[in-house]
């Protein structure tokens, strides 16, 4: 038992002279509290049609686990070349599909490098300028986005590459339309197109689909309602 006691000291001092306990749980707090914070931001104000909500569950773990690896290596030279070591072994492999989930994601990880280097306030001014100028330059823009009750998500593959008459289609029929990605396919091949739109009814939805069919004999077409919930 004595031996256990000791053995805890020694790890609680060596703990200790990375990080001050107090230091350390105040952090920890900030961490979760901004990761959190700018979780619900993407979700409300972001613009990926890709499901806002899964992505964004992993801003909490990341930030925090960024901010673990940064409190272990900073005092220490020989872990730092280590875990550069580690990760030229280790690959991080994810699907981003949209530039701004890799804007978002490294803004977690600036979170938990600032709280993981003891910067705790700066983390916080950072992040406040953040939201304010995001929120502000959505609304300079003028782009308010879609109401999630009433949206979907449409997704056209065709061997037609005349992506205006394809917009033409849809505006003829629906009362808002926004693309949200484009993959050509090649010469010849075709394009793969996501957007998402409103319409007043089935009937509007009904005749998109139908004149939407009449590019060619191979076009597909794909209706969901409620593109967060595409992942």
């Amino acid at each position: 038992m004595k031996e256990l006691t000791e053995r805890f000291g020694i790890y609680f001092q060596n703990f200790a002279e990375s990080i001050h306990p107090i230091d350390f749980i105040v952090n920890l707090i900030v961490a979760t509290l901004l990761s959190s914070a700018l979780a619900l931001f993407y979700i409300y104000f972001g613009n990926a049609i890709s499901n806002r909500r899964r992505f964004a569950a992993n801003f909490v773990p990341l930030a925090l686990t960024t901010m673990l690896v940064m409190i272990i290596v900073k005092s220490s030279l020989a872990l730092s070349l280590g875990l550069v070591g580690a990760l030229s072994i280790v690959r991080f492999r994810a699907a981003i599909k949209d530039p701004e989930e890799l804007t978002y994601l490294f803004l977690v990880i600036g979170v938990g490098l600032c709280t993981g280097a003891n910067q705790p306030f700066l983390a916080i001014v950072l992040m406040l300028f953040l939201f304010i100028f995001l929120y502000l330059n959505k609304k300079a823009s003028g782009h308010s986005g879609f109401r999630r009750d009433d949206s979907l998500f449409i997704n056209v593959t065709t061997d037609t590459n005349d992506l205006q008459q394809i917009v033409n289609i849809l505006k003829l029929h629906l009362t808002e339309v926004e693309m949200k990605r484009m993959d050509a396919m090649g010469k010849g091949i075709g394009l793969d197109l996501s957007f998402v739109c409103k319409a007043k009814s089935i009937k509007e939805i009904a005749a998109a689909k139908d004149a939407l069919l009449e590019l060619s004999p191979t076009t597909t077409v794909s209706f969901i309602d409620k593109p967060d919930l595409i992942v």
